[in-house]
């Protein structure tokens, strides 16, 4: 299954109803079992990024349509970056001429 790393900042509404926040993420983590993905980790972080998850979808489309609903929601503004493991990589260069 593709691996996504989303870099998350709060909006202004987010962080107005931040003591809700660990609810939306486990409300996220169901939203995305029931799309067939998965969410093995959620990270509060320090800098530029107010959040960092790693997720798993079946597919990139339904990837998308789960963080353009995560968008539409008004509470984080989302940067994805689509991730390959360290076999993929190597599978990936094998293929070079």
């Amino acid at each position: 299954m593709p691996t996504y790393i989303t870099l998350m900042k709060l909006t202004d509404q987010g962080i107005k109803s931040i003591k809700s926040a660990p609810q939306r993420v486990e409300a996220a983590r169901k939203v995305i079992e029931g799309a067939g993905g998965k969410m093995p980790n959620f990270y509060l972080t320090t800098g530029e990024y107010d959040y960092v998850a790693i997720t798993e979808f079946p597919s990139d489309e339904s990837a998308m349509a789960f963080l353009l609903g995560l968008g539409a929601l008004g509470n984080v503004r989302t940067m994805t970056l689509r991730a390959f493991t360290e076999k993929e990589f190597a599978a990936m260069v094998k293929k070079l001429p």
